[in-house]
């Protein structure tokens, strides 16, 4: 009878414990409905297909981007829907403008509760093509644009019971990649910012979640900017990117950037391949190297002068 008790009440413990820490689960995960959510590189790509799902659950969005064009285009559509959008012409390399859409997004919607930063650039070519500026673009783009969004958006995000920022980042940003040296160097910076704040913003109440997507079908090709040979360039990184054993469908992945955003969870890696990619180089890096190696050596090679 003893036994039975004690077995009863430790049923009950548990019990009572699995629903405090599903209310306290509750209690942390965020409800993007009237939410004040501010999109950086909002207007194409993966940028708008979050900017889609956040509108179909109440966000009151802001989409930031350089194209007034594409910027138009997706108001249009975003609120043909019925969305909440605001829009602002922004090149997120300079730091003025960056606060002025910050400041935008705070007068329209009262406030900021999630930053997404998700404006990109991809610079694809042998390193004999690439100069400085390119470097330089991609670093003002992929570190000092979101950093700079971060530092403006900060003071508002700590009047938010459920701040969040997302930083989008790429497995890039993990695992370098040959003929996207501009790239692959801007997002492990990234990376490393992004993963720093996570620890250091935790005790201010703003939570920090690092995405390292993988390949992604979002159209990226035909944005990217291709150096050397420029056929083969293209033909090597619009093949990795639309095949679907390797790449994700744009709104499969944006699901999954949302409830990681929605938990605060620190770090989300996108696709299988990426993820194997992340452990293989943990545990044997020197035969992930070699494996680059042969990469690089499969790549065309640079134009001839």
């Amino acid at each position: 009878m003893t036994a039975t008790r004690s077995q009863t009440l430790a049923l009950c413990c548990a019990g009572i414990g699995a629903a405090v820490a599903v209310r306290a689960w509750r209690a942390r995960s965020l409800d993007f409905n009237g939410k004040s959510v501010v999109i950086f590189g909002g207007s194409r790509g993966l940028g708008l297909v979050l900017a889609r799902e956040l509108a179909a659950e109440g966000a009151r969005l802001t989409l930031v981007a350089r194209d007034t064009d594409e910027l138009d285009r997706a108001w249009h559509e975003l609120e043909d829907g019925g969305a909440t959008v605001t829009t602002v012409a922004c090149d997120v390399r300079e730091r003025q403008q960056v606060n002025h859409a910050i400041a935008e997004a705070v007068a329209r919607h009262g406030g900021i509760d999630v930053l997404i930063n998700d404006a990109g650039i991809i610079q694809v070519g042998p390193v004999e093509h690439l100069t400085l500026q390119d470097f330089q673009d991609a670093m003002a783009t992929h570190f000092w644009g979101p950093l700079s969004a971060i530092l403006a958006a900060r003071p508002h995000l700590h009047e938010s019971t459920v701040a969040r920022i997302v930083n989008i980042s790429s497995i890039g940003g993990k695992v370098a990649a040959p003929h996207l040296l501009p790239y692959t160097a801007s997002k492990f910076a990234l990376t490393g910012l992004s993963e720093g704040l996570s620890a250091e913003l935790a005790r201010e109440g703003i939570r920090v979640t690092t995405v390292c997507p993988g390949l992604m079908r979002t159209g990226s090709t035909y944005n990217a900017w291709f150096k050397g040979n420029h056929r083969r360039e293209f033909a090597w990184f619009h093949l990795a990117d639309s095949l679907p054993g390797l790449s994700i469908d744009a709104r499969r992945a944006a699901r999954q950037v949302i409830e990681a955003c929605r938990r605060g969870d620190p770090e989300l890696v996108i696709t299988l391949p990426a993820r194997l990619a992340v452990l293989l180089y943990a545990v044997f890096p020197n035969t992930l190297a070699r494996a680059m190696r042969g990469v690089s050596a499969l790549l065309s090679a640079p134009a001839a002068d």
